[in-house]
């Protein structure tokens, strides 16, 4: 099998890239998401986060679904031609990519849910430059801005959630 042979968090780093994505703009994303509550955070901070969400099994086969999806429907190879359509023009109500990356941010719970809706809908960072690279370009991102910005509302959360159990057993001290 594939997983055997490849390590499959280089695997997907390397589809990151190919797609135009590095882990700095990922934990850029991530370091946005807590800007407001770690005022000194940096973005070198959470590429720990970053690494440690892109080691989860469920988000390596997430990322490499979706990035599938979206190169399939560039190059045509879709058997649907509507299906090819909404997702060449990232359509509104398709809601497919959303879901995917549901997956991811269910590694991290409710936090990393809200934390996606939030970016998702502000279009941070690389997340806004792959929603208008994806515009009539031929390049098809639905799916790979979605999964940005779940990896990165996970990294967010993955950071709270220890900085919250570091707090916490502080002051049971």
């Amino acid at each position: 099998m594939a997983e055997d042979i490849l390590d499959l968090q280089d695997h997907c780093v390397e589809l990151l890239k190919e797609r135009g994505v590095t882990l700095e703009e990922i934990a850029d994303c991530a370091r946005y998401l807590q800007a407001d509550y770690h005022v000194d955070l940096t973005t070198d901070e959470l590429l720990d986060s970053v690494r440690a969400v892109l080691s989860k099994r469920e988000v390596q086969y997430a990322i490499m679904t979706g990035i599938a999806l979206d190169k399939a429907a560039e190059e045509g190879k879709l058997d649907d031609s509507y299906l090819i359509e909404l997702m060449m023009k990232d359509a509104p109500l398709f809601g497919a990519d959303e879901v995917l990356a549901y997956g991811i941010c269910n590694t991290y719970g409710s936090i990393a849910l809200t934390n996606f809706g939030f970016i998702d809908k502000r279009k941070y960072g690389i997340i806004r430059r792959l929603n208008r690279a994806g515009k009539n370009t031929g390049k098809c991102n639905t799916f790979i801005d979605d999964i940005v910005g779940a990896v990165a509302a996970a990294a967010a959360s993955r950071f709270a959630h220890r900085w919250t159990r570091d707090v916490e057993d502080d002051d049971d001290k």
